[in-house]
């Protein structure tokens, strides 16, 4: 642009208050923030309106200079502006920049710069005017929303949750990263797209209802859909605004699958047919552990509704019977937070009583300490009514409900075992029916019954509620008085006074069933103290008692005189005779068969026989008790498992014997011994047979005493492979609570009660029992002293199916045994 002459230049006329065009354009301007300017090409002539020369903050008296066209832009932005007036005033090029110019105090200003040429009559360029436009607020403006945009992205981009925002026809305008990978589309992809057709494909969708009345009500909505596209559970939460909407997602799948898995397990515990029960870990002082759940079967068995329980304590099942040792000790356990089982006495809402197995134990929830005890109970209330009644007849006489040889044991073991300080002395009566067989064989057995039933209301009659009166079987009694004093005599003569009572109320004349009969009884009486007999000695020494009584005539009390010691020297002599007979290796095995239930040979059992040199064969019924109790039965024992474990090796070489057991039985002194295992591992190995094949019949005694020992060393044995059987069951110490722990094979019925199974309906009835009990526990069950088929058949039909007795064979040296078993088809 040429120079231009400074005086030539001017302001717009000063007078243009005076011009409504002049004064229009003015109030445009500053609507407009902006200022107009009008270069005179040919005359070199600037001028700017009074707007403009605000915006370059020029003073109102200095007038504009042609060379000031270009001297108010930034440096940066005069070549673009030099190059644009160019054009303009060549070929009349319109021009529109955003630029930057420095005002006169020097402050740079965002402006649009807007210019265009005018032509004459010739067509050349002889004016351009132009417009400078303030941009300050607006740039401020975008800076502004530059910021918030950037503040924006920074916040939707830290946002972790699923994020989108929709328009209000529910199309995609944002989505974050986290909507990208949980969609599996690109934002690309997804922008500009109807949420609830991605989703799930349906126009009708719970998605499409519930966004569009968040749209309709202005309303934030919370929601939880399937969504089978994705495979997922997603919550959302939707927040309305002007432009649409704002969603977040969350995928609350695994929360879902946990609920459902709980509801499940809720469901199943509801269903269980055990009693479930949780309280809180609270303190278990007064008033106790809070119910926090029980299941239907709590309900169901205790009569209480969920709603009674809730909040309430487990004491609320407590009542009279309740055994305080088991609550002492399931609170001891629950003191030391360990689980703990117990049998307890519960009561129901109606007051019933009944048995519950419980099993209790601590929740750590998610290792943040104990804080809940689960109890889970099984009414066992039949199995203890079952057990009652086998123990009621394994303690009981079935015929005259007095206590039986077993429980007599137990009591005068107790009063034996007070210690040497309890100085009291008691007595022990041995009582028998005189002539009692006569009266079976006249009158029969119903009589002889009925009789014995009245004979033991009189005996207990006779004595104090603490004293025992016991029947040993047959027409035999046993009456044990206690604490009688402390002087023999005084207790002598007292005694004396009993035993004639009993004499005196015996001999009363007895109505059965419309007989009168008329019986005596003959009593031997010994005297006892806590420290100084054993019970054999004491039985022995009542029973020879009452034999002097029935020699010196019946109907007689006569006192053990110690000049019957004569038969304690006769076991001493006993006692030298089998040391003598082990070491001159006197002692045979003779074995009777076991038969299975089609008559088929399965096994032997071994029976020890002493080959005396001047008594010639001896049963074991003549020195077994006195090995017992001199100790020599280890040894002898110890012989006979040997001995049975090399017959089986012998057995195993030969196809038709290799598959048989043989049964020995041990001794609870043999069992007792600290090596016992061993030594019968010890046998087994030397012998290199199977040990399943070898079978060890147990007594019940064993389960009298140290009951985990017992259990201890039979676990020992069952994990060896060794088969084991409760001998005799039924005559013993049938501890019925622990007889289901016990790793037990078989369990054997003793030939007392199959002698007379077929006529006796009590005989009859322990069989039964000792059947069904054995099926119940899963156990084999085999009888001895099957005599008869009738009694095999009876025993057959009940479910027993292994027998040994006479019926098929008696005990037999080894040799006659191989014979026989020549004649059978093994």
């Amino acid at each position: 642009m040429p120079p231009a002459n400074p005086s030539a230049s001017q302001r717009l006329p000063g007078d243009d208050t005076l011009d409504p065009a002049a004064q229009l354009r003015g109030l445009l301007e500053r609507a407009a923030g902006a200022g107009s300017w009008t270069l005179e090409v040919n005359f070199r002539r600037l001028s700017w309106t009074e707007p403009l020369a605000e915006l370059l903050e020029m003073p109102r008296d200095v007038a504009p200079a042609f060379g000031d066209a270009l001297s108010f832009y930034a440096p940066e932005s005069r070549a673009l502006m030099a190059a644009a007036l160019e054009a303009c005033r060549g070929s009349a090029t319109p021009f529109d920049e955003t630029v930057q110019i420095i005002t006169a105090r020097g402050r740079r200003v965002w402006v649009r710069s807007l210019g265009e040429g005018l032509r004459d009559a010739s067509g050349s360029v002889v004016r351009i005017q132009g417009v400078l436009q303030d941009l300050t607020a607006k740039k401020r403006a975008e800076q502004e929303s530059l910021r918030l945009t950037m503040r924006l992205s920074t916040t939707l981009a830290s946002i972790t949750d699923v994020f989108v925002t929709l328009d209000r026809e529910g199309r995609f305008t944002y989505v974050n990263r986290e909507s990208e990978r949980l969609l599996g589309r690109t934002s690309a992809e997804l922008l500009g797209q109807i949420i609830w057709r991605e989703l799930d494909g349906s126009g009708g969708s719970r998605l499409r209802r519930e966004l569009l009345e968040a749209l309709r009500s202005g309303q934030n909505i919370e929601f939880e859909e399937f969504y089978s596209g994705l495979g997922k559970w997603l919550e959302l939460r939707v927040y309305p605004f002007e432009e649409g909407l704002a969603v977040y997602f969350r995928d609350v799948s695994d929360r879902r699958r946990a609920q459902e898995q709980m509801l499940l397990l809720q469901t199943s515990i509801s269903r269980l047919n055990d009693v479930v029960l949780i309280t809180e870990a609270g303190s278990i002082d007064a008033p106790g552990p809070r119910i926090v759940f029980v299941n239907d079967a709590f309900e169901r068995n205790t009569g209480y509704s969920r709603d009674e329980v809730l909040g309430q304590t487990p004491r609320m099942l407590q009542g009279p019977l309740t055994q305080r040792p088991e609550l002492d000790r399931i609170r001891a356990a629950l003191q030391q937070s360990q689980p703990v089982r117990a049998e307890l006495i519960n009561y129901k809402k109606n007051g019933e009583l009944f048995w519950l197995e419980l099993e209790i134990v601590p929740v750590d929830y998610f290792s943040r300490g104990l804080t809940h005890w689960i109890a889970v109970g099984r009414d066992v209330t039949e199995r203890k009514a079952a057990e009652d009644e086998i123990e009621y007849l394994a303690f009981y006489d079935a015929l005259t409900q007095l206590p039986n040889r077993q429980l007599l044991m137990d009591r005068l073991q107790r009063a034996l075992s007070q210690g040497v300080e309890h100085t009291k002395i008691g007595a022990l009566m041995f009582i028998d029916l005189d002539h009692f067989k006569v009266l079976n064989d006249t009158l029969g057995h119903s009589k002889g019954d009925l009789l014995l039933q009245k004979v033991a209301s009189r005996l207990s009659a006779c004595v104090r509620a603490s004293d025992t009166v016991a029947r040993l079987g047959g027409d035999e009694f046993v009456v044990m008085l206690e604490d009688l004093g402390e002087n023999s005599e005084a207790v002598t003569a007292r005694t004396k006074v009993i035993g004639e009572q009993i004499l005196a109320a015996l001999i009363e004349p007895y109505d059965l069933a419309g007989h009168q009969h008329h019986s005596t009884c003959s009593i031997g009486i010994t005297l006892f103290s806590s420290h100084q007999q054993s019970i054999g000695d004491l039985l022995k020494q009542a029973d020879l008692a009452m034999y002097q009584a029935k020699a010196a005539g019946r109907n007689a009390v006569c006192f053990f005189d110690p000049e019957m010691q004569a038969a304690v020297t006769a076991n001493a002599a006993l006692n030298s005779e089998l040391r003598q007979g082990l070491r001159d290796h006197e002692f045979l095995l003779h074995y009777q068969p076991q038969v299975g239930r089609y008559g088929r040979m399965i096994g032997v059992e071994a029976l020890v026989r002493w080959q005396h040199p001047q008594r010639q064969l001896i049963f074991p019924d003549a020195f077994i008790s006195q090995a017992e109790e001199s100790g020599l039965i280890l040894p002898l024992g110890q012989w006979v498992l040997e001995t049975a474990c090399a017959q089986l090796a012998t057995w195993a070489k030969r196809p038709e014997t290799e598959n048989l057991s043989i049964a020995v039985n041990v001794s609870v002194r043999q069992f007792r011994h600290p090596e016992f295992v061993d030594l019968v591992m010890t046998a087994i190995n030397q012998a290199g047979i199977d040990a399943q094949r070898l079978k060890l019949e147990l007594t019940e005694t064993l389960l009298a005493t140290d009951i985990d020992v017992t259990i201890a060393k039979m676990g020992m044995l069952k994990n060896a492979g060794v088969t084991l059987s409760i001998d005799d069951f039924g005559m013993g110490y049938s501890a019925l609570s622990y007889l289901k722990h016990l790793p037990l094979d078989q369990l054997k019925i003793d030939r007392s009660f199959v002698k007379d199974v077929l006529t006796d309906p009590n005989d009859a009835a322990i069989a039964r029992t000792i059947i069904g009990l054995a099926q119940s526990l899963g156990l084999a069950v085999m009888a001895e002293g099957v005599e008869t088929e009738a009694q095999r058949e009876f025993l057959n039909r009940h479910g027993c199916e292994c027998y040994q007795g006479y019926l098929f064979c008696k005990a037999l040296p080894i040799d006659e045994l191989e014979v026989f078993m020549q004649g059978l088809a093994l």
